[in-house]
């Protein structure tokens, strides 16, 4: 265990009594500090969104959160270069906030929203902050690649005329890269030994590079007519509660487990459904280009351990 480790542990205890702390700088990423305040706060909230992360051993957590606080930083240094302040109207800011929020913890109201953090004694604008900085990014992806969106609507059109009966898959995923002198067969072992040991959302929160890797990896209920031949054909052929090989994607790697299964009854407006389905395409290959852009700007980044 690291210096850094043990001086977080010992943070940590003096925390939860409550009493005062020195604000140690711990990382710079380019000119932006991280603190050991920054690392407790950031512990605490990803404990929030996933509550996978409760019995998380102390060494893991800090490196899951010091993950977290780089990659956000990295972010923050390039929506910089594109935004002179990094703001949005109060109101819609708002918005998003209730709604990502009510599937987490239930909360309905802004008002809600800031009692709830405001208790758990964590500042609600930082909260906020961090919401902006994660919707400006998917802003600033989109206007980068949209054009490079390949979507056939003729094609989904065709598999969903015939379909009255759709599976549909409740996924986690892992997205992960191989560093210099790496092996995959050698990275996916770390990783489904973790999974094995522990459970699918706490390897996805130390080893995933999406941003899905603060809530777990988890996606959501995804219907087969969404998903892409190579992965429609994996997922057929994996069981409830196993998880796949590694699947060779723009930018990495992708592990999927499927949590559930369903089949149900297609009762739905074609046309209506057609931009369902092709939204979801979009959104997932909006997910590959904002990972290779983030991993192609963080070549840029000096982050450094004071």
């Amino acid at each position: 265990m690291n210096y850094k480790v043990i001086f977080i542990l010992f943070i940590i205890f003096f925390f939860n009594q409550s009493l005062a702390l020195e604000n140690k700088i711990l990382f710079k990423v380019n000119n932006e500090i991280i603190t050991s305040v920054d690392i407790l706060k950031e512990i605490k909230y990803l404990k929030i969104i996933n509550d996978k992360l409760i019995n998380i051993n102390d060494n893991e957590m800090f490196e899951i959160s010091k993950k977290s606080l780089i990659r956000e930083k990295i972010k923050k240094i390039e929506l910089l270069k594109y935004f002179d302040e990094l703001k949005l109207d109060d109101e819609y800011l708002n918005k998003l906030t209730v709604n990502y929020f009510n599937d987490k913890v239930g909360i309905e109201t802004i008002a809600e929203f800031e009692k709830y953090f405001t208790e758990l004694k964590i500042d609600p604008d930082l909260i906020k902050k961090k919401l902006l900085i994660e919707i400006l990014w998917n802003q600033l992806i989109f206007n980068k690649f949209n054009k490079n969106i390949k979507i056939d609507k003729n094609s989904i059109k065709k598999e969903l005329a015939n379909l009255n009966i759709q599976t549909e898959y409740l996924i986690s995923e892992i997205v992960f890269e191989l560093k210099s002198g790496e092996t995959l067969d050698k990275k996916f072992k770390i990783i489904k030994n973790k999974i094995e040991q522990k459970n699918f959302s706490e390897a996805a929160s130390i080893y995933s590079i999406s941003n899905t890797s603060n809530i777990g990896g988890k996606l959501g209920w995804i219907k087969e007519s969404s998903m892409n031949k190579k992965i429609k054909s994996i997922l057929k052929n994996t069981t409830v509660g196993t998880f796949t090989s590694p699947i060779t994607i723009p930018g990495g790697f992708l592990i999927l487990r499927v949590e559930e299964k369903r089949e149900t009854k297609q009762k739905y407006n074609l046309d209506k459904e057609i931009k369902i389905v092709a939204q979801k395409k979009t959104n997932e290959q909006l997910n590959r280009f904002s990972i290779i852009y983030f991993n192609k700007i963080k070549k840029d980044i000096n982050i450094n351990e004071l």
